[in-house]
Order: structure tokens, then sequence, then C-alpha cells
């Protein structure tokens, strides 16, 4: 928690750049609050800025995953750029605040997906989500969902300081690297 409260200040000037330019191409709402499954399988809502025009439909990858592409005609322009460079997620601080997620720790599903689950798939509920994860800092969107999982498996049977950090330092790398942002392969259903 110490890391949000650090970053706090980043995140506010982040905000007074960041929502006008939202709100300037759409008028739509600055913010996307959904409900995803925490740390025992509680729901909470989990904050992010707004990177698709307003009631954007909600469409799937086969394997139940979220479609995401590069020429998704449903992202706004700076949508587009807020996804390429994750700052789209930076709102997850506030849910790190609350106690909701932590840093590291594997991405949150959505509610209906936990019916999806199997087998190990469910060790993924025992530690808090994170705003970046072991998947999100080595493939970012670039592995099937329940690729996703089989490491979010291995994250709770490994979790370590060390660990984190070279998540948090290989999320650095990917991020400015700008690889493996939106999924190339995959139709939605």
């Amino acid at each position: 928690m110490t890391i949000a409260v650090i970053a706090l200040p980043f995140f506010f000037l982040l905000c007074v750049i960041v929502i006008p330019l939202i709100k300037l191409e759409d008028r739509g709402s600055a913010f996307y609050i959904a409900k995803r499954l925490g740390m025992k399988g509680r729901s909470f809502d989990m904050y992010k800025f707004r990177s698709m025009v307003p009631n954007a439909p909600d469409i799937r990858l086969e394997d139940g995953s979220t479609y995401n592409a590069a020429d998704d005609a449903r992202l706004t322009k700076i949508g587009r750029f807020l996804r390429k460079t994750s700052l789209d997620e930076t709102p997850q601080l506030i849910n790190v605040l609350k106690g909701d997620m932590s840093i590291v720790g594997p991405r949150p599903d959505l509610p209906s997906q936990r019916s999806l689950y199997t087998g190990s798939d469910y060790l993924k509920l025992d530690v808090r989500p994170g705003i970046t994860g072991y998947s999100q800092a080595y493939y970012r969107n670039a592995i099937p969902w329940k690729q996703r999982l089989k490491h979010d498996a291995y994250y709770t049977q490994h979790v370590s300081f060390t660990l984190d950090v070279r998540i948090v330092l290989k999320t650095i790398s990917t991020v400015i690297s700008g690889r493996s942002v939106f999924i190339e392969k995959g139709s939605p259903k």
C-alpha cells in the first residue's frame, strides 16, 4: 500500500490532464467502473479511465476473455493512447487504497468468469488481485485467458517480495516497449 500512497500525487496530476481529454472527446464519464472478482471470490468495483465510447458493447473472445484489438472501433482516440501506455489502469490505485487490490497479483476477472474456472484456477482467489501481475508483465494481452489463469496459479503458489519486484520491473519494460497491447489473433463471438 505504501507504493500506492507514493503514487497518489502522480495519479492526481494524471487526472488533471486525462479527465478533461476524455470529457472533451465525447462528453462521457471519465471513469469506467466494473464489478470484478477479488480475494475470496468477493466482488468489488474496479476503477479505470474510460477508454471506449460510452455504452460500448461488451465483446468477448471464445475463451471468455475481453476482445481487445488495435482496430477496435469502440476505442476512443485518447482511449487508444491510455490502453497502449496502460495509464487507463492507474485509477486502480484507489482500489489498492481501499484494500480491494494490491500493486502486484493476478488480474481480476469478471464475476461471470468464475463459472469457467477449473482445478488450480481457483487459487487466484487466495490473494488480492493486482494492478499488474505475472501474465501482464511477461505477456500482456498476447496469451489466451486460460493460459493467464495458469500463470495466476503459479504466482499464488510462489508469492514473494523478489517475485513482485521482478514483475514490477518487467511490467515497466513491457509497457515501455509497447508490445502485446492488443490481441492479434482470435475473433469475437
